[in-house]
């Protein structure tokens, strides 16, 4: 049995635009067992992944001292792996395969660790990232066509999201009529932070007026802010899941996702739910496939609050 271990930085959103190699990496070694090293933030990801045994957490964003990495040095070379893939390119990745003693260490060429690989692979920066990183499987002598993003689904997180609609009395909720807006915290790779409450407010009354009977949810992260919204949108439905696997079934669930949450935004590209994604410095491109099912609005100054609520309402209203 081949033992292959994954080297993923990033949070929830970056992990999920990883499955796609690690679902053909299963399907073309059926026997192997993939393990990842993740930042604990994002360990939630794999709850709705099928091709990963097991995960185990690091903070690679940390300060770690040296008996961090000695631990985690300490714990991978004990499991003796046959293959490392590092999913970003950097010394300090290349040197950690190297300790491990895994024979073969994979990553992207061109860093300064390269000469610590042992097959370095091309990196296409500007690529879809889910292509990008399906571009590692090179390195293991495979060249199919990158997957589409998919997940796995737990029945129970279904039942639990049928459950969650009957409890917000969402009429026909089984056909996906209703809006879920996710406006929580982008994450690792956005500074940016939230998109404000007030432009939030904006599109619900919106949504409100135009369609009244169209019922509006939104994922509560924050609760003062959400305890806002609601008192100025009184019809507006809250929604907490508390994982990712409940998220995903309430997205899959809606006809339509707006969303600054990268989590969010690959989990509905996952389930193919209608989605008008926010970015700030991010570029859409990489982060969106090409389909009219995903739209994008990216912020001309590289901060995700500085986008209008009347851009975003023109997206969807002319969709």
């Amino acid at each position: 049995m081949m033992r292959v271990l994954a080297l993923i930085p990033g949070g929830i959103g970056d992990q999920i635009l990883c499955f796609p190699t690690l679902d053909d990496l299963k399907q073309q070694y059926p026997d192997a067992q993939i393990d990842v090293v993740v930042e604990p933030k994002a360990k939630g990801a794999y709850r709705v992944c099928r091709a990963v045994q097991e995960v185990i957490p690091f903070d690679f964003q940390n300060r770690n001292g040296l008996a961090d990495w000695v631990n985690l040095i300490g714990i991978l070379r004990e499991r003796e792996y046959d293959v490392a893939i590092a999913f970003e390119r950097s010394w300090e990745m290349g040197l950690l395969m190297w300790l491990t003693g895994i024979p073969n260490r994979i990553s992207y060429a061109g860093g300064a660790g390269e000469f610590l690989l042992t097959q370095p692979v091309p990196l296409k920066p500007e690529q879809y990232a889910a292509q990008k990183y399906h571009d590692l499987l090179q390195g293991l002598g495979i060249n199919t066509p990158c997957p589409e993003l998919q997940i796995n689904l737990p029945q129970k997180d279904l039942v639990w999201a049928e459950t969650e609609q009957n409890r917000l009395d969402l009429a026909d909720a089984k056909e996906g009529s209703y809006v879920l807006i996710d406006g929580s915290s982008s994450q690792t790779k956005d500074p940016s932070g939230d998109y404000p409450a007030k432009n939030w407010q904006k599109i619900i009354q919106d949504f409100q007026q135009r369609q009244p009977d169209l019922p509006v949810v939104v994922v509560e992260a924050d609760q003062a802010g959400v305890a806002a919204l609601k008192k100025a949108c009184p019809q507006l439905k809250v929604t907490a899941p508390e994982d990712t696997g409940k998220l995903a079934a309430m997205i899959a669930g809606a006809s339509l996702v707006v969303s600054s949450n990268p989590a969010a935004v690959q989990l509905a590209v996952a389930v193919q739910t209608y989605t008008i994604a926010l970015f700030g410095p991010l570029e859409p491109q990489k982060y969106l496939p090409q389909s009219d099912r995903f739209i994008s609005i990216k912020a001309p100054s590289g901060k995700v609050a500085d986008i209008p609520p009347e851009k975003v309402l023109e997206k969807v209203w002319s969709a």
